[in-house]
C-alpha cells in the first residue's frame, strides 16, 4: 500500500513482528527474508538501547518498551492510511476500504443490508467484515485490525472510543401465531410454559437471561442449545417454541412478519448495550467516518 511508504521501514517490520509473534511469519507477510526483518528489529533495539522483545521458544512477545513503541507505530500506520484515503478523496477517486469487527448477531442481516444500502451512495468503497465474540471484536479494534467495532458491551474498555451507545434489552422471539404473540412484553413465568431454545452460555443474551432466572428462582430446561443463531430462529419459525435474542439481530425478520418480538420484563434484562467503537485518538478516514454515521442512523430503534 502507498501508506507503507510513509512509514519508516524498521518500524513497519517491527510492528509486523508484534502482530505475528514471529520473525519468520512477519517476513512471510512482508514478502522479505527473515534476516532482513531481524536486522531492522536489531537496529531499532540498538538505537533505543533496550530490548523490544522477549525471545521465547514459541515466538516473540513485545517487552514493556516494545509495547510502547508498538502503540506509537500502530497509530502512525493508521494515520498514514487516513492521509492516503483523504488525498484520494481530494483527487475524486471516491474509493477506500472500511474494516468492521462485528459480533455475530449484527452480521446476520443488519450489517449486510447496511453495507448494500451504503454502497448505493458510495459504490467505490470496499468492506471487510470480521465476525468475532463481543470481547474479541473490541480487541480487534484495539489492535488496529478494524476501523469500526459493532458489538455488545457491559463495561468500558481502555483505549476504545465509544462513538455510539444504546440499550440492548433481551427479547423473547416467537412465531406471530404463538400464544404469547399478543403481548409486547412477557415475564419469565409466562415463558416457562413453552419449549425454549437457548444460545450457549458464552452468549451475552444467555448470560443476562441466566442471571435473571437465578434472581427469580426460575429454572428452564431448554429443549435446544446451540451456538448458531440461525438454528435458534429456524427452530422458532418451524413452530418449535420460544427463543431469546437482541432486537437488532431479528429486526428485519420482525419487519417481514416472520417473527414476533416481546421484551422480557425482568430486572437485569437491559444490562448490556450496543456500542459502535473506534480506536481512541485516531482520526478516521472520510469513508470510515461516513459509514460510522450511517450505522448510527441505522441502529435507531424502529418507531
Amino acid at each position: 500500500m502507498l501508506s507503507n511508504q510513509l512509514q519508516d521501514t524498521a518500524l513497519r517490520y517491527f510492528l509486523e513482528v508484534v502482530r505475528s509473534g514471529s520473525l519468520s511469519e512477519a517476513a512471510l507477510r512482508l514478502n522479505v527474508t527473515a534476516s532482513a526483518v531481524s536486522r531492522q528489529v536489531a537496529a531499532l533495539e540498538a538505537l533505543l538501547g533496550v530490548p523490544l522483545f522477549e525471545r521465547r521458544p514459541r515466538g516473540m512477545v513485545a517487552s514493556a518498551a516494545g509495547e510502547l513503541l508498538a502503540a506509537f507505530a500502530l497509530r502512525g500506520a493508521l494515520e498514514a492510511d487516513r492521509v492516503v484515503a483523504e488525498i484520494q478523496a481530494l483527487q475524486g477517486l471516491r474509493r477506500g476500504r472500511v474494516r468492521v469487527a462485528s459480533s455475530a448477531g449484527f452480521a446476520i442481516e443488519f450489517l449486510p443490508r447496511a453495507i448494500a444500502v451504503f454502497r448505493e451512495r458510495f459504490p467505490g468503497l470496499q468492506f471487510h467484515v470480521r465476525v468475532a465474540s463481543p470481547a474479541e471484536a473490541t480487541a480487534i479494534v484495539l489492535r488496529g485490525e478494524a476501523d469500526i467495532g459493532i458489538t455488545y458491551s457491559r463495561a468500558t474498555e481502555q483505549g476504545i472510543r465509544v462513538e455510539h451507545r444504546q440499550p440492548a434489552p433481551v427479547i423473547a422471539i416467537m412465531r406471530p401465531d404463538h400464544a404469547l404473540a399478543r403481548f409486547r412484553s412477557v415475564s419469565l413465568a409466562q415463558m416457562q410454559a413453552y419449549p425454549l431454545a437457548l444460545p450457549e452460555g458464552d452468549n451475552t443474551v444467555r448470560q443476562l437471561f441466566d442471571l435473571a432466572c437465578g434472581e427469580r428462582g426460575i429454572v428452564f430446561e431448554p429443549v435446544l442449545v446451540t451456538n448458531h443463531f440461525e438454528t435458534l430462529t429456524n427452530f422458532v419459525v418451524h413452530g418449535g417454541g420460544l427463543s431469546i435474542s437482541g432486537e437488532v439481530t431479528v429486526r428485519d425478520r420482525v419487519r417481514r412478519g416472520e417473527l414476533h418480538a416481546a421484551e422480557i420484563r425482568e430486572r437485569g434484562m437491559r444490562g448490556r448495550a450496543i456500542e459502535l467503537q473506534t480506536l481512541n485518538g485516531r482520526t478516521l478516514p472520510e469513508g470510515v467516518r461516513a459509514f460510522l454515521d450511517f450505522l448510527r442512523e441505522q441502529l435507531a430503534p424502529p418507531r
